[in-house]
C-alpha cells in the first residue's frame, strides 16, 4: 500500500491552546493542517486552499462560527467544503438545529472525546479523497469544488464509461469483425484506385463494415437520460413541470398543510397525507410516488422504522425527513438507514425543502441510470447484437449447467452446431448487409423451430447453436431435420432478389455418462457437422453414443 495523499484541514479558534490542543490530537503525516484565529481569517485561508475539511468553534468575537459558516456556503469557492462545529455551548435543538441551517454537516461538543473526533475526521477526509480520485479519472469534472450533487453525475459518467468498456470486451468479436473489413477495404481501394469497377465493390464492403460498427455504437449508447433543466447554479436541476408525487408522513394535519402551503403556486407538485406508516404503505400499494416526505416521530414508531421498513420491502424511492423532534445523533442515524434528506420544520422554506427534493431526485435518478447500465451490460454481454440470440459465451456457461444436471441425474440433453452452407458466396454476391439479413431471418427461423426452454445461439459468423433440455439424439435428429426443412424453403427478400440458404447440423447427446467435458461434447458435435458437410451439405448428422 502506498503512503496516503497529503490533504488539508482548517483549524478555527480565537484561542491558540484550543488550536495547539486539537492540533495534536489530529497530528498525522498525511495531514497538512492550517489554523485560523478569526472568521475573517478562516474565509482568507479557504479562499486560497481546498481544505478537505474544516473545524471551527461557534463562539469567537467579531463574527461567530455560524455567521462563517454562512458565508462559506455562499462563496463558490468554498461552499463545498464539510463544516464540523466544535463548541462547548448547550447541545439545545436550537442551537444544534442554526448549526446546521448555517452549513454545518456534524457537531463536537467539548470536552472532547478523541476516539469520536479522529472518527468523524476520517470519515470526512476518506471521501476527500474519494472525491480526487474520482477527478483524476473523469476529465468531466471542470474543477475540485462542484456542490455534492455534480460529484454524483461524475460518479455517473465514471459508471457509463466502465459499462461501455465492459459492452466493448462483450461484443470485441462483432465489433472486430467490421471493423477489419473496414479497414481491408480502405487499404484495397487504395490499391484499386484505377479500376472504378473495383473501387465501387469495395467502397460498397467499406460502407457496409462502417453501419456495422454504427448499429454496435448506437446499440450501447442508449442509456437513459431523464430531462433536466440548467439551474441558476452551474449544476442541473430535475423539472418540475414534470408531475412530482410527493407523499407525506405526518401525525399533524397542522404541519402538513403548513408543507404543502409552500407549493401552492407549483401545480405539478401533488402532495398526498397519512396519519402513520400502515397507512404510508397501504397508500404505497395503491399508486407510485416519486418521493416521501416523513416526520421523525410517528406514534409509537419512527421514521428510522419507516427507513429500514421501506428497505425490507426493497422500495425504493427516496425519503426526506422533515421533522422538529430529533438532533444531530438522529439525523445521523436516518441518513445512515437510507434517507435521502433531513430538514427541520422551523424554519422550513420552499427554496429549502425543494432544493432537498431536486437532489434525492437527482440521487434517485442516478441509482436507477446505473441499475438500467448494469442490466443492459448483463444482456450485452450473453446477447449476438445482430441476431439478439444467445453468445457464444452463454452458450459455453448453460452448457456446463447442463453437464453437470447430466451427471448427477443421469439425464440427456443434446447439442447442435449449426453451419449455413457458402454463405461467403452471399456476402461477395449481394453484400455483406444481404448477408446479416439472412442471419436475421435464419435466427427469426430458429426461435420459432425450437421450444422455449432451449437455448438458441448463435455461436459465431454464420455457425448458430442450440441445446435441447432433456432431449435423446433421436428427438434432437427430427428437430433439427424439421428446421433444415424449413430453412431450405424459406425465401429471404433483399433489394428484388429472392435469397436461399441451407444449413449442415452436427449433434451430440449426453446423458451424462462417461463423465465429459463441455468442450469434449463441442468437438465430438463439431465431428457430426464436418460428417454433415463431407456428405454433401444440407444434411443433419447426429452422433448417439
Amino acid at each position: 500500500m502506498g503512503q496516503k495523499e497529503t490533504v488539508d484541514i482548517l483549524l478555527v479558534d480565537d484561542r491558540k491552546e484550543n488550536l495547539l490542543a486539537l492540533e495534536r490530537l489530529l497530528d498525522a503525516p498525511d495531514l497538512n493542517i492550517m489554523k485560523a484565529e478569526s472568521g475573517n481569517d478562516a474565509l482568507a485561508l479557504a479562499l486560497e486552499n481546498d481544505f478537505a475539511l474544516v473545524l471551527m468553534d461557534v463562539q469567537m468575537p467579531e463574527m461567530d462560527g455560524f455567521e462563517t459558516a454562512e458565508l462559506m456556503r455562499g462563496t463558490k469557492l468554498t461552499k463545498h467544503v464539510p463544516i464540523i462545529f466544535v463548541t462547548a455551548i448547550s447541545k439545545e435543538q436550537k442551537h444544534v438545529f442554526k448549526g446546521y441551517e448555517s452549513g454545518a454537516v456534524d457537531y463536537l461538543f467539548k470536552p472532547l472525546d478523541s476516539d469520536m473526533l479522529l472518527a468523524k475526521v476520517n470519515t470526512f477526509l476518506t471521501l476527500h479523497r474519494q472525491k480526487l480520485a474520482l477527478q483524476r479519472t473523469n476529465e468531466g469534472l471542470r474543477i475540485a469544488n462542484r456542490k455534492m450533487l455534480d460529484q454524483q453525475k461524475s460518479i455517473i459518467e465514471e459508471e457509463r464509461l466502465k459499462v461501455l468498456l465492459q459492452m466493448a470486451g462483450a461484443t470485441a468479436h462483432e465489433l472486430n469483425q467490421p471493423l477489419m473489413a473496414l479497414l481491408g477495404a480502405i487499404e484495397v481501394m487504395g490499391l484499386v484506385k484505377d479500376d472504378p469497377e473495383k473501387l465501387i465493390q469495395h467502397a460498397d464492403k467499406a460502407k457496409t463494415a462502417g453501419e456495422k460498427i454504427a448499429d454496435i455504437v448506437r446499440s450501447i449508447q442508449t442509456l437513459h437520460r431523464d430531462e433536466t433543466l440548467p439551474d441558476a447554479g452551474d449544476g442541473e436541476r430535475i423539472r418540475f413541470d414534470q408531475k412530482v408525487r410527493v407523499l407525506s408522513i405526518d401525525n399533524s394535519v397542522a404541519d402538513f398543510a403548513a408543507i404543502q402551503s409552500l407549493f401552492t403556486e407549483e401545480t405539478a407538485v401533488v402532495f398526498q397525507h397519512v396519519f402513520n406508516i400502515e397507512m404510508a404503505f397501504r397508500e404505497l400499494k395503491k399508486k407510485p410516488y416519486d418521493i416521501i416526505l416523513t416526520d421523525h416521530i410517528l406514534g409509537e414508531e419512527t421514521g428510522e422504522d419507516f427507513l429500514k421498513r421501506t428497505a425490507r420491502k426493497k422500495i425504493d424511492i427516496p425519503v426526506i425527513v422533515v421533522t422538529d423532534q430529533g438532533d444531530e445523533m438522529v439525523a445521523s442515524r436516518m441518513i445512515q438507514v437510507g434517507a435521502a434528506g433531513y430538514l427541520t420544520k422551523t424554519g422550513l422554506s420552499r427554496q429549502s425543502l425543494t432544493r432537498e427534493i431536486h437532489q434525492a431526485l437527482e440521487k434517485a435518478k442516478l441509482r436507477k441510470e446505473v441499475r438500467n447500465a448494469q442490466r443492459k451490460l448483463a444482456d450485452m454481454s450473453i446477447r449476438d447484437y445482430l441476431t439478439n440470440l444467445y453468445n457464444r459465451r452463454y452458450f459455453r456457461g448453460i452448457l456446463e449447467r447442463e453437464c453437470f444436471r447430466a451427471e448427477r441425474d443421469n439425464a440427456a440433453f443434446s447439442i447442435c452446431i449449426m453451419d449455413l452452407d457458402f454463405f461467403k458466396t452471399i456476402n461477395d454476391t449481394y453484400g455483406h448487409s444481404a448477408g446479416d439479413t439472412v442471419l436475421v431471418e435464419t435466427a427469426n427461423l430458429l426461435m420459432s423451430s425450437f421450444r422455449k426452454g432451449d437455448v438458441v445461439c448463435r455461436y459465431g459468423g454464420e455457425e448458430f447453436a442450440v441445446i435441447l433440455h432433456q432431449t435423446d439424439g433421436q428427438k434432437a435428429l427430427v428437430a433439427c431435420e424439421t428446421f433444415r426443412t424449413a430453412l431450405e424453403k424459406q425465401v429471404v427478400a433483399y433489394n428484388g432478389n429472392h435469397l436461399r440458404v441451407t444449413v449442415s447440423i452436427g449433434i451430440q447427446t449426453y446423458d451424462g455418462s462417461p463423465v465429459k467435458t463441455p468442450g469434449e461434447l463441442i468437438d465430438q458435435a463439431d465431428q457430426a457437422l464436418f460428417t454433415a458437410k463431407k456428405k454433401g451439405r444440407n444434411k443433419v448428422v447426429a452422433n448417439f453414443e
